[in-house]
C-alpha cells in the first residue's frame, strides 16, 4: 500500500485524487472547476489558493491533519487545530465522551485514538482488558493488538479465524482510506501474530445466523459464551484534528444470554 513521501502540493492532490480512484474529469466536476485548471495545479504550473485546496481536500474527503499537510505543502497555515483531550478548551468533548460511555453501561465500551490507543473506556470493557498481559496495557494501550495479540484478550474468542479477518480488513480500509504508516506498520503487525494455542472450542464452534447484518464476536467468560456485535460512534462535522480521530466503539450483547450476563456483571460491581 502506497504512503505519503514529502511532495509538493499539487503532486499530494493528485496523490488523494489516484487513492480515490477519480479521474481529473471526475474530480474538476465535483469541485466546479476546469479539468484544465486542475492539471496544471497538479503537475505545479498553477499555485492553488487557500480556499481551493480546502475545497478539493472536501471533494476528496481528505482527513483534516492530512488537510493542513496540504496547505503546508501550498504555502499556508493549518486551519485545523489539533489540541490535545486534556486541553481546557476540549473540555465539553471529554464530558460527552464520558457520558457516553457510562449511559452505554452494562455494555463494553472504550474511546480510541486514530491509532487504536485506548483513551477512554467504562466499567464494563475490562471484559476485554482483565486477562491481557501487563505489557500489552503499559500507557495507553493498543486495542487491535490486545485483540489479535496472543498474550491479549484472543485466547477467549471462540470464532477467532472470522474475528480475525474482520479486524485485519477494516484496518486496511482505515489504511487506503488515511494512507497513514503508523496503520500499514499496525496492520503488517498483526499479521504476523501466531495463532494461539489454546483458543476455546474453536473446532466444533457453530457460526450463529445473524440474518446476514453482522458477524458477531464470541467468546469465552468465566466459561460462559458470550456473544457481541459492535457499533463504532464518531463526532458529526468535527473541525479539531483530535477530535475528528476519535472513536467510540461498542460491544452490544447478540443474544438474551450475553444481556443477563452483562447484567449481572453490572450489578456485581455496584
Amino acid at each position: 500500500m502506497e504512503t505519503i513521501a514529502k511532495r509538493n502540493v499539487g503532486e499530494l492532490l493528485r496523490f488523494w485524487r489516484e487513492r480515490r480512484r477519480l479521474s481529473q474529469l471526475d474530480l474538476a466536476y465535483d469541485a466546479e472547476i476546469s479539468q484544465k485548471h486542475l492539471s496544471f495545479i497538479e503537475l505545479g504550473r498553477s499555485q492553488p489558493s487557500r480556499e481551493m485546496i480546502l475545497r478539493l481536500s472536501e471533494q476528496l474527503e481528505i482527513p483534516l491533519r492530512e488537510r493542513n499537510v496540504l496547505l503546508a505543502a501550498g504555502g499556508f497555515a493549518s486551519f485545523f487545530p489539533e489540541r490535545s483531550l486534556e486541553d481546557e478548551s476540549l473540555s465539553t468533548v471529554r464530558q460527552a465522551v464520558d457520558l457516553i460511555l457510562k449511559r452505554l453501561e452494562p455494555n463494553p465500551s472504550f474511546a480510541v485514538d486514530r491509532h487504536w490507543s485506548l483513551v477512554f473506556a467504562n466499567q464494563a470493557a475490562k471484559i476485554f482488558t482483565e486477562n491481557v498481559a501487563p505489557e500489552l496495557m503499559e500507557g495507553k494501550g493498543n486495542m487491535l493488538r490486545i485483540c489479535l495479540h496472543p498474550k491479549g484478550f484472543t485466547p477467549q474468542v471462540i470464532n477467532y479465524d472470522l474475528w480475525r479477518k474482520n479486524i485485519l480488513d477494516y484496518l486496511s480500509k482505515q489504511v487506503q482510506a488515511t494512507a497513514d504508516e503508523f496503520l500499514l506498520e499496525l496492520y503488517n503487525e498483526l499479521k504476523s501474530y501466531p495463532k494461539p494455542q489454546n483458543l476455546h472450542n474453536v473446532n466444533t464452534a457453530k457460526e450463529i445466523d445473524y440474518s446476514g447484518f453482522a458477524i458477531p464476536l464470541r467468546l469465552m467468560s468465566s466459561e460462559v459464551e458470550l456473544s457481541f456485535i459492535s457499533t463504532v460512534t464518531v463526532f458529526g462535522t468535527p473541525i479539531d484534528v483530535t477530535v475528528s480521530e476519535l472513536a467510540i466503539e461498542t460491544f452490544f450483547p447478540a443474544d438474551e444470554k450475553t444481556s443477563e450476563a452483562l447484567r449481572q456483571q453490572n450489578n456485581h460491581r455496584k
